[in-house]
């Protein structure tokens, strides 16, 4: 069983044969336990230089969007030999290892100029064992991300950058994983009631969805 937390908005920690990082932010300790670290685009609480250099061992692999190339070879280069660049739009739109599945899908907003189609940000879906994880990166409901099937389901739902609850609810019931955890909402546990609003409206709409509320 993975044990899975969240440290704040879309810093994300899943732990079990391996340790995975999503976009580390406002990490507290030196952990340096990572065996992944997957970043899904350039803005400052998603890619946070600071924060992933707390996570990093020695044999860390780090991935990124295609689009972060230039920027994150200018700004980790002594990390370059460990990164993978994931490109959906290209021939490296997906990886395999050993322990691990790991697709990129693009992530972007539709009606909002936040995160454009043309930015290059992703979300990543990923396989550890039978179990898949979507991390969905800062986005709306699009094209990309319209029939991507999982078993877990991260979703930010803080409304003006991301989906807002009610649109988050109604994506969960589509795409129907067995569990939804809403992202990217507060840095402070307890100050909004965005993941019940989020939480009430999905089980309005389908009940059978497990909703886990971990900030």
């Amino acid at each position: 069983m993975n044990h899975i937390s969240i440290n704040a908005r879309s810093s994300i920690r899943i732990e079990g044969e391996k340790v995975l990082y999503f976009d580390p932010f406002k990490v507290a300790n030196e952990e340096h336990d990572a065996d992944f670290v997957f970043i899904t685009h350039e803005h400052y609480d998603h890619f946070s230089p600071e924060d992933i250099n707390k996570v990093l061992k020695e044999n860390t692999t780090l991935v990124f969007p295609f689009s972060m190339r230039e920027k994150v070879c200018t700004e980790l280069s002594d990390k370059i030999n460990n990164i993978v660049f994931i490109n959906p739009d290209g021939d490296k739109s997906e990886f395999m290892t050993a322990d691990i599945f790991v697709k990129g899908i693009r992530a972007y907003n539709v009606d909002k100029q936040f995160h454009t189609k043309d930015s290059g940000g992703v979300g990543y879906l990923v396989t550890i064992g039978e179990t898949s994880y979507f991390i969905m990166g800062d986005t709306d409901a699009n094209e990309d991300n319209d029939n991507v099937k999982c078993d877990v389901l991260f979703i930010p739902c803080g409304g003006k950058y991301t989906f807002d609850a009610k649109e988050a609810a109604e994506y969960t019931a589509k795409i129907r994983p067995s569990k939804a955890i809403p992202t990217h909402y507060t840095d402070e546990p307890g100050k909004t009631e965005i993941p019940i609003i989020y939480k009430n409206e999905l089980q309005r709409l389908n009940d059978s969805i497990e909703v886990e509320i971990l900030i």
